[in-house]
């Protein structure tokens, strides 16, 4: 499984205003798109700072998600332009699991 680590540093004070539209409209359009989401997660030491995860079963899996995803309608029409003003910066840490990973729901690779 792929799993994307990603950190959010956000706008000063905008932290839970980007939290409140993750959970309200960013995490299901996701989920929509293919994607295992896990987060958003406040970070303890940065009020600014938001982490969240996202998961795909493989490299071109993920590909073809991410590409479905950005060049759809539903971020470009209902996301993008509400969600990139409160961003900052941004880094993706991409990840691979080990054999023995257990996963999202506690089962295995999953």
């Amino acid at each position: 499984m792929i799993v994307e680590i990603r950190h959010y540093t956000l706008k000063p004070g905008r932290r839970e205003e980007f939290i409140a539209f993750f959970e309200r409209a960013n995490r299901a359009a996701l989920r929509d798109a293919g994607m295992l989401v896990f987060g958003p997660l406040r970070d303890l030491e940065n009020a600014d700072k938001v982490h969240w995860m996202r998961a795909f079963p493989t490299l071109e899996d993920r590909e073809r998600i991410k590409d479905g995803f950005y060049n759809g309608p539903v971020w470009n029409t209902q996301i993008e332009h509400l969600v990139m003003p409160l961003i900052d910066h941004y880094e993706a840490d991409l990840t691979e699991t080990t054999d023995g990973f257990e996963g999202f729901s506690g089962q295995p690779g999953l």
